[in-house]
């Protein structure tokens, strides 16, 4: 699960993405609207921590873009503007909590917990691509009844491709998931990774096979094989 956090002080950034990451999500940093548009475009991110003020405006003209790009987003503001009638504002902008600085980090943590139970819409049907059964609620991966167990890239790489199982996911999007926004990775980590899932399916029978879309990205589905037998 990935959550996004936009603030410009850079010792406060640090300081809340570390605390994050311990308590067991992935996070990505950025320090104006600007860059969060720019991540939004590449990751579906589960919840956001935005500070109102921001070097290229006020952090809340975010929460209504993010709700028409991710409308299941939850969104939680930062900030020292306490007043009732900023508070007031940021929840009627569709904010759906608001922490004013200063604020405890195990608070926030537990914030971002109950937001994200607040608002879970029940339990995630397990996603069946040939004999490729993933639960997404426990991240288990069965094929054929027996548990495959892969390395951390290959199952955020096939979660992903999961999730969109019968379309295209762009590279942009895998890198974003796998590796974070802005972080740097050489261009062919992800052809590698690919490849070794790829020949881990086929070598366990999954009838699922990741597809390459030219230029594009790939897709998984099941092999040519299954479907041509039904």
């Amino acid at each position: 699960m990935r959550i996004l956090l936009v603030e410009d002080h850079p010792d406060l950034s640090r300081q809340v993405a570390e605390k994050i990451h311990r308590a067991g999500y992935n996070v990505d940093s950025v320090d104006t609207i600007e860059d969060a548009d720019r991540a939004l475009e590449r990751c579906a991110y589960a919840l956001a921590l935005i500070d109102r003020r921001l070097p290229d405006g006020d952090g809340i003209a975010l929460v209504p873009r993010m709700r028409r790009k991710r409308p299941d987003i939850r969104i939680l503001l930062l900030t020292a503007l306490d007043a009732v009638d900023n508070r007031i504002e940021g929840l009627e902008a569709g904010a759906d909590d608001y922490l004013t600085k200063p604020f405890n980090l195990d608070e926030l943590v537990a914030r971002i917990r109950a937001n994200l139970r607040k608002h879970s819409s029940g339990p995630t049907p397990p996603v069946q691509v040939g004999a490729l059964r993933f639960d997404l609620e426990n991240r288990a991966v069965h094929i054929s009844g027996t548990q495959a167990l892969l390395s951390r890239g290959e199952l955020v790489l096939l979660e992903t491709l999961v999730r969109r199982a019968n379309c295209v996911v762009s590279r942009e999007t895998l890198h974003a998931e796998l590796y974070g926004y802005g972080e740097e990775v050489q261009d062919h980590a992800l052809t590698s990774l690919v490849s070794r899932l790829r020949a881990r399916l086929a070598a366990m029978n999954a009838g699922a096979e990741i597809f390459s879309a030219r230029s594009l990205g790939y897709i998984l589905r099941e092999t040519r094989e299954r479907e041509e037998r039904r």
